[in-house]
């Protein structure tokens, strides 16, 4: 497998994504883990009681460039505090789909309307640490979007090149532990900030896809 798939543009990107569908039932989640086994006392916690999320991976082009928004959480959140994300949450009522929960998401927490998306592709649902089934929507976002943060949910909203995040060559592999358990955790370091957990574990999956 290649370290890097450099400079990968939108045609090639929604070819790749165009046999990938939205998750009927958004709770199935086929357990998977990339480059590693995750414990099987992890795997128990986190099924139990799962509540269906998505996040919407915006990817933008810069002059030619893709790149990917993320965002800091806000450090007074009750999930994932203070951690580098995508735009996402959980599924509510209101949401025909949970691909309406993304975008209403993404609306809600840095500005980008619904109708400045266009959604090209699903990943696999994954698992969270806290409990969540987690679809990741992979979306191009108009570049003139207006960005308007939410102070409540999101500390800051920051651009990584799509090219950084797609080679493996800037993954760091390290060991965390949460509530008693020891997992297996790659990162990615850029310009100050840490990206790991479920976000570096949906970037990976996303090269993944891209290879295929």
């Amino acid at each position: 497998m290649p370290d890097t798939l450099k400079s990968i543009g939108v045609d090639e990107i929604t070819r790749r994504l165009s046999g990938t569908r939205m998750p009927e039932d958004p709770r199935s989640v086929a357990v998977r883990h990339v480059d590693s086994r995750l414990p099987v006392e992890a795997v128990r916690k986190m099924a139990e009681n799962l509540k269906a999320a998505a996040v919407l991976i915006p990817l933008i082009d810069r002059d030619g460039a893709l790149k990917v928004l993320l965002t800091e959480r806000s450090a007074a959140l009750r999930h994932h505090a203070g951690q580098v994300s995508f735009p996402g949450g959980g599924m509510e009522d209101i949401d025909s789909d949970i691909a309406a929960t993304g975008l209403r998401e993404a609306e809600e927490e840095v500005g980008i309307q619904p109708s400045e998306v266009s959604i090209v592709g699903y990943l696999s649902t994954m698992l969270t640490v806290t409990g969540f089934a987690v679809t990741p929507i992979v979306g191009f976002v108009e570049s003139q979007f207006d960005l308007r943060i939410d102070p409540a949910e999101v500390k800051e909203a920051f651009e990584v090149p799509l090219d950084y995040l797609l080679d493996t060559r800037n993954v760091v592999h390290s060991e965390r532990e949460y509530e008693g358990i020891v997992y297996d955790t790659k990162t990615f370091y850029f310009d100050g900030h840490q990206i790991w957990g479920a976000t570096a574990s949906i970037l990976l999956s996303f090269r993944e896809q891209l290879l295929l």
